[in-house]
């Protein structure tokens, strides 16, 4: 995907005669998801919002990322996914997953759900089984629990 061509709208070209490319279905999708969550659609959210809104639910961390839009000819900086993923993370459309408390993942299913992370491999997937608490403590004075983030790390078993 050439993220210069894009069908993105331009706005109000000449009036009602100017004849354009109508947005795919994708841009189409996208672009609502960034005005329901408050965001401006740039190009660079444009493009990076089709990487991670319309290939299912995934697991992606920024190089990650950022290498699957080197390799859709996205002319986009590392520090761009970045600064994308957290501000699509701040509004709402993914969830930062810090999984060995270096890297970060980015969840595109922002849901109250359990994870593996696979150690040695750099993976992150759902645990597929519901996983339920008895109870779970309560906040300090002042406070409320704002999300429960449950991570169990898995190594591979030493022959």
């Amino acid at each position: 995907m050439d993220m210069y061509a894009t069908n993105i709208p331009a706005g109000n070209d000449s009036g009602p005669d100017a004849v354009g490319p109508q947005p795919d279905e994708g841009v189409q999708r996208c672009l609502q998801l960034l005005n329901e969550a408050g965001l401006r659609p740039t190009r660079q959210r444009l493009a990076l919002g089709q990487l991670l809104f319309l290939n299912g639910h995934r697991h992606v961390t920024a190089e990650k990322l950022y290498d699957e839009a080197m390799a859709a000819n996205m002319y986009l900086s590392l520090a761009t996914v970045y600064n994308t993923l957290n501000q699509f993370t701040e509004a709402g459309l993914l969830r930062r997953i810090a999984a060995d408390g270096i890297k970060s993942f980015f969840d595109t299913d922002t849901s109250v759900h359990p994870h593996f992370y696979l150690e040695g491999e750099d993976v992150l997937v759902d645990v597929a089984e519901g996983l339920t608490f008895t109870r779970v403590p309560e906040a300090l004075p002042g406070h409320e629990i704002a999300r429960l983030d449950v991570i169990v790390h898995l190594r591979r078993k030493r022959a």
